[in-house]
């Protein structure tokens, strides 16, 4: 088994200490000031700057299907053995998501325990990375603190990770080469997640501990810092994406968090020295040339993308079980002062190592970068592929500064369909694969599911003006006729999102509370779970007590959720049309028998 050299972190959480960052240095000093001075001297000629990091996507370990990662650490070792050769300075970094979210027959005493997550997980991970022999790194993923059955908090599972793989923090900090830091984030929510479980969720301490270190070490000093998340952050430009991740508000770092959620480019795009930024997730292959992003595009490829000197960069898997496009790789990143080099190791291809980019720097701000060959989608692979609005393209409809109606399809809505507006307010909606999507007002990525395809098909989407005439303010006017509108945006017209159906059918989609419109629908998995226990002894009950048919006694139990919303001002009801009880239409509150 490898030696594994002891690891020095931040302070973090009740020792946690913002005046001082402090990294890991191979043979290096710790400095007061949070800065390091390296002792590297390695052998004659060696170039301090230069460094070599394995990146190892989302392993999702099932200890009945080693072969594998077998295959993969052995084919990783032999990378690891000619990389040595050129530098001193090699690595291993795991972008987290660990084990496998069932049932691995792990635990005899309870088989219905899910693997992620637990004691036992993290021990043979543990075990499985150290075998690489270099220092490694690991952040958690969305499945990480998934032992459940194990621990009853976040905390208690946060403390087991952290033990089984010799880390004192979630985050961490390693300088891995001269002026070099390699710098990654953790989730730490899962049980107390305020919607899906499966959000990859930052916190507090660590997004300050983050923000701190990119400001303590800038890029006019020559520092470089390279990140790594399990989940990518909003305004990456990778388009390599799962829909459910979208749909499900699981895509991006803190997705449901507007003003977190967005955090990361503003820092990003303010501090220069992040240079690069590495994710998994998406369990999607590294053969497309959207899943890598570079800082600057061609002007005709679009608007300048503002992503600071960030490249993005996407990370598959190495188990085949676990891949959603058949791909089973990896990423290296090899370094120097002059740039770096973003390459695959292809695990279905014996571990051949394949350039995918090239960064060169053009000072401490600036760099280019070159793709190494060309996109290799294949046709099933288009089914991957998100589209992302761009300022100028030709989806491009009905601005805030366009007619009063705007009408957004010209025919009934299909998968074919894709088009985008900016509301006055500024959020962005769009329709893609036959969805209604909100996108970021900022960034426009994509950011979750407002009206799904089986209801918008067959639909038109308008959008309306809904404001009051005395609302509209005319500041010139003596009195301010219409300041009772005192409350809505300055700028903002008030405007109304509708689809529509060929018998005159209207939808008015009403907006949440906070202004967003993506459809938070789905909750923490602690919760689900609940309600899923209710439901099975509904079922029980129907079966024993009111003697309805094995077969069929599903079928007469359905759940009601609250708080109902509705434009009415008296709680009357707590029926939902069409949910539970049949559609009836009513006029003015009258049942509409005719």
């Amino acid at each position: 088994m490898a030696t594994i050299p002891s690891r020095i972190y931040t302070a973090y959480l009740a020792i946690f200490t913002p005046q001082l960052v402090i990294c890991f240095v191979p043979g290096g000093l710790k400095l007061k000031n949070g800065l390091v001075r390296s002792k590297m001297t390695g052998s004659d000629g060696e170039d301090p700057t230069a460094f070599s990091v394995g990146i190892l996507g989302d392993l999702h370990i099932d200890p009945r299907k080693m072969d594998d990662y077998v295959v993969g650490r052995d084919q990783w070792l032999k990378v690891i053995t000619l990389e040595r050769q050129k530098t001193n300075n090699v690595a291993l970094v795991s972008l987290g998501d660990l084990g496998e979210s069932k049932n691995c027959d792990h635990n005899p005493a309870n088989p219905f325990e899910l693997f992620a997550g637990t004691t036992v997980c993290h021990e043979i991970a543990a075990e499985y990375l150290e075998s690489f022999d270099v220092p490694y790194e690991v952040i958690g993923g969305n499945h990480d603190l998934e032992g459940i059955d194990e621990f009853k908090s976040d905390k208690a599972n946060l403390e087991l990770f952290l033990t089984a793989h010799g880390k004192e923090t979630p985050q961490f900090c390693r300088n891995v080469a001269d002026k070099t830091l390699l710098v990654g984030l953790c989730s730490t929510i899962f049980r107390d997640a305020r919607y899906t479980s499966h959000e990859v969720i930052i916190d507090d301490n660590q997004i300050y501990w983050f923000e701190k270190l990119v400001r303590d070490h800038p890029a006019d000093e020559g520092w470089k810092v390279f990140v790594f998340t399990h989940a990518p952050p909003n305004g990456s430009g990778l388009r390599v994406l799962q829909e459910n991740h979208v749909i499900n508000g699981c895509c991006w770092l803190n997705h449901s968090d507007e003003l977190k959620c967005r955090k990361f480019i503003e820092l990003v795009r303010e501090h220069r020295c992040i240079k690069g930024w590495f994710s998994g997730h998406f369990h999607l292959g590294q053969d497309y040339q959207d899943s890598i992003t570079f800082p600057t595009i061609d002007p005709s490829e679009g608007p300048y993308p503002n992503r600071g000197s960030c490249v993005f960069v996407q990370t598959s898997v190495m188990r085949k079980g676990t891949s959603r496009d058949g791909r089973q790789q990896s990423r290296l990143l090899r370094g120097n002062k002059y740039g770096f080099e973003i390459c695959t190791v292809d695990h279905q291809k014996g571990g051949s190592i394949r350039l995918d980019a090239t960064i060169t720097y053009r000072d401490d701000s600036h760099e280019v970068g070159v793709y190494a060959h060309e996109d290799q989608t294949l046709k099933q692979d288009e089914y991957f592929k998100i589209y992302t609005p761009q300022v100028g393209d030709q989806g491009y409809n009905c601005g805030p500064d366009q007619d009063d109606i705007c009408i957004l399809t010209e025919c009934p809505v299909d998968e074919e369909c894709v088009c985008w507006w900016r509301l006055s307010c500024g959020r962005v909606l769009g329709m893609a694969n036959g969805m209604l999507l909100e996108y970021d007002k900022s960034t426009l990525a994509p950011l979750g599911l407002v009206v799904s395809a089986d209801e918008l098909a067959g639909k038109q989407v308008a959008v309306i003006d809904s404001g009051l005439e005395e609302c509209e303010i005319n500041f010139d006017d003596i009195g301010m006729e219409g300041a009772d509108c005192a409350d809505t945006d300055e700028d903002a017209r008030e405007q109304a999102v509708i689809m529509f159906d060929e018998e005159n059918n209207i939808t008015v989609i009403q907006p949440n509370e906070d202004g967003s419109y993506w459809r938070k629908i789905v909750r923490n998995k602690i919760a689900r779970m609940k309600e899923q226990r209710r439901e099975k002894a509904a079922i029980e009950f129907a079966r024993d007590k009111l003697k309805v048919d094995s077969s069929k006694a599903k079928h007469h139990v359905q759940s009601s959720w609250g708080p109902y919303t509705s434009t009415s001002g008296v709680a009357k009801t707590t029926e939902v049309p069409g949910a539970t009880k049949q559609y009836v239409p009513q006029i003015n509150g009258v049942v509409n028998k005719g």
